[in-house]
């Protein structure tokens, strides 16, 4: 039997994190340029690399608020794919997964 709680405080904390990162990636690149056109070029391509991390967090955020809702419909741990079960140990790794292994996959191969 899963701890819903214990879960949940999982996913909140995790939710946390991501909230502070996204906003932190957000106020550097607010920052203004360099004037030196070297430095420029520097910076925008750590720009490029914070966007990603930005948009990757982004992504994860989405899935932890999905988790969290289904926690609280009572269909956390269900593929929303077939409606199997997820193998606990694929919740353990990864808390905030849709899909059971085959679903994901398929997924994959798609």
């Amino acid at each position: 039997m899963r701890d819903e709680a214990k879960i949940r405080q999982q996913l909140e904390s995790r939710l946390d994190e991501l909230r502070l990162r996204v906003s932190a990636i957000e106020a550097e690149l607010r920052q203004p340029l360099d004037d030196d056109f070297g430095e420029q070029a520097v910076d925008r391509e750590d720009d490029e690399t914070l966007d990603a991390v930005e948009l990757a967090a982004i992504a994860e955020i989405e899935l932890i608020e999905d988790a969290l809702t289904r926690l609280r419909g009572g269909t956390y741990g269900l593929c929303v794919s077939c409606g199997d079960e997820i193998a606990p140990k694929r919740l353990e790794a990864l808390p905030a997964c849709r899909l059971c292994i085959t679903c994901a996959q398929a997924a994959e191969k798609a």
